[in-house]
C-alpha cells in the first residue's frame, strides 16, 4: 500500500530533540520524552504517551546528584558472625619467610597475646605502586577494626578475588569503587570496597590465593596483638633481624600516654564503603574502566538518551528493558554482574551500565574514532543516534572537566 504516511506515523519517526548546554558548572538538558531504543537491533522508538499539562523542567540534575536505585543486595549487609576485633599493635615485614620456630618466639614475647604471619607483595597499577597483604578472609577478619570485621561484603569480596583498598589510598589515587584496574603485567582487579584497615604502609588486601598467583612473598608479614603500647620493638627486631621493617601501629597511643597520660583520646569513627557507586557519575566512571580507552562520558550519554539515567526504564515498544535499554537476547550474551551480588539483573543500573560498557567494548569502542562511532551504531542502528550520543558525551566532558 502506497501513499503519504499518517501524521501519527510521522510523529513516531521523529527523533527526540536534544539541546545540551554547559552552564554554571552543570549540564542543562532540554529533551523530549520520546527516548531512542537500544542494542544491535534496527532503530526502535518508544510509543508516545499522553503528556501531562504540568510545565516541563528544563534543567536536569547533575550526574553526581543522581543516585542509582536497584533491588537491595540480600547476600551482603551489616553485622558479622560475632567476630571480636583484635587489632594489630605491631606490623613487621621480614626479608624472607618467617620460620615456624621464629613465629612461636614472636608469640611468646612479653605482652603479645596473638600473632599471625601472612603473605605480602607489591603491584603496580598504571605505574602506581600499591603495597598489599594477601590474606585468608576467614582468618584475617579479627585483625581489622570492628566495623570492617563486621562487614561481610568485605570478606566476600576478598574470597571472590577482588581488592579491598585502604580508605586513604582510595582518596590519594582517586580509585573508584566498583572499577576494574589493570595490574601492570598481571590481571585486572576490581576495587570492591574501601575500608580503614589500620595498617600503616599497607594499601589494601587481596586473597592469599590471588597473592600466590601474583608471586607474593609467602609468610613475610607479621602482625602482633597485645596490650596497647607494651610490645617491645627491640624484641621483634631481635627475632626478625636488623633488616626487618617494624611499624608500631600504636605509636600514637604510646606518644599520647607519654605526653598526656590522663587524657583520653576520642575514638575516630570508622567507615566502610562497599561495592556500589553512590551516584550515576561514579557508576559511569567505574563501568568505563571495563573497557580501556572508553570514556565514561559515552556511557553517560547513552544512559541519558536511553532512560534519562534510570528515570524511564521501559519496557520500550520493542521490548528493550532497564536503564540502558537492552534487548533480553543481547543481555544474555553481554550482561554482567557489576556489583558482585551473584545476579546479572537487566533492571539494575549496577549491572546494566557495566553491561553496556562490555557490549561497546566487544565492538571495539575502546579504540576511539570511527571504531567508537561504529560501536555506538551497533547499540542502536542509527547514525543520528550516534551523533546525538557523541554530542551529549562532549557536553558532559565540558561540564565535568576538572
Amino acid at each position: 500500500m502506497s501513499g503519504l504516511p499518517s501524521l501519527r506515523a510521522v510523529m513516531l519517526m521523529v527523533i527526540a530533540v536534544l539541546a545540551v548546554t554547559a552552564a554554571a558548572g552543570g549540564i542543562v538538558v532540554i529533551m523530549d520524552e520520546d527516548l531512542v531504543g537500544s542494542t544491535q537491533e534496527p532503530v526502535r522508538t518508544r510509543t508516545r504517551q499522553p503528556e501531562a499539562a504540568a510545565p516541563r523542567q528544563s534543567a536536569a540534575p547533575r550526574l553526581d546528584q543522581l543516585v542509582p536505585t536497584a533491588e537491595p543486595v540480600r547476600d551482603f549487609g551489616a553485622g558479622g558472625p560475632g567476630v571480636t576485633a583484635t587489632p594489630p599493635r605491631v606490623l613487621a615485614v621480614a626479608r624472607g619467610t618467617v620460620p615456624k620456630e621464629t613465629r612461636l618466639k614472636l608469640g611468646g614475647l612479653a605482652h603479645v597475646q596473638k600473632a599471625a604471619v601472612v603473605d605480602a607483595g607489591a603491584v603496580k597499577v598504571s605505574g602506581t605502586g600499591l603495597n598489599l597483604l594477601a590474606v585468608d578472609p576467614a582468618d584475617f577478619r579479627s585483625w581489622t577494626p570492628q566495623p570492617v570485621a563486621d562487614q561481610p561484603a568485605v570478606w566476600s569480596a576478598l574470597a571472590r578475588g577482588e581488592l579491598v583498598a585502604e580508605t586513604k589510598t582510595v582518596r590519594k589515587y582517586g580509585l573508584i569503587l566498583g572499577a576494574m584496574y589493570q595490574v601492570d603485567g598481571g590481571p585486572r582487579l576490581r576495587v570492591a570496597a574501601s575500608a580503614p584497615l589500620g595498617l600503616h604502609g599497607v594499601d589494601g588486601l587481596i586473597s592469599a590465593d590471588l597473592g600466590r598467583s601474583l608471586g607474593f612473598a609467602q609468610g613475610v608479614a607479621v602482625l602482633l596483638h597485645g596490650k596497647e603500647g607494651k610490645i617491645s620493638e627491640s624484641g621483634v627486631r631481635r627475632l626478625l633481624g636488623k633488616d626487618a621493617q617494624v611499624v608500631l601501629l600504636d605509636s600514637a597511643a604510646r606518644a599520647a600516654k607519654r605526653q598526656q597520660p590522663q587524657q583520653q583520646q576520642p575514638a575516630r569513627q570508622q567507615e566502610v564503603s562497599v561495592g556500589r557507586p553512590g551516584s550515576y557519575l561514579e557508576l559511569y566512571k567505574a563501568a568505563a574502566t571495563r573497557c580501556p580507552g572508553l570514556s565514561w562520558t559515552v556511557l553517560a550519554a547513552i544512559g541519558q538518551v536511553e532512560s534519562g539515567h534510570g528515570r524511564n526504564n521501559g519496557p520500550s515498544s520493542a521490548g528493550a528493558l532497564g536503564p540502558m535499554q537492552f534487548m533480553p537476547a543481547t543481555w544474555k550474551h553481554y550482561g554482567v554482574d557489576g556489583d558482585g551480588d551473584g545476579k546479572k539483573d537487566i533492571w539494575s543500573p549496577y549491572d546494566a551500565v557495566p553491561g553496556a560498557a562490555n557490549y561497546l567494548c566487544a565492538n571495539k569502542a575502546g579504540q576511539g574514532g570511527e571504531r567508537l562511532r561504529k560501536a555506538i551504531w551497533f547499540y542502536n542502528h542509527s547514525w543520528d543516534y550516534v551523533n546525538k550520543v557523541m554530542s551529549i558525551a562532549e557536553a558532559y566532558a565540558r561540564a565535568y572537566a576538572s
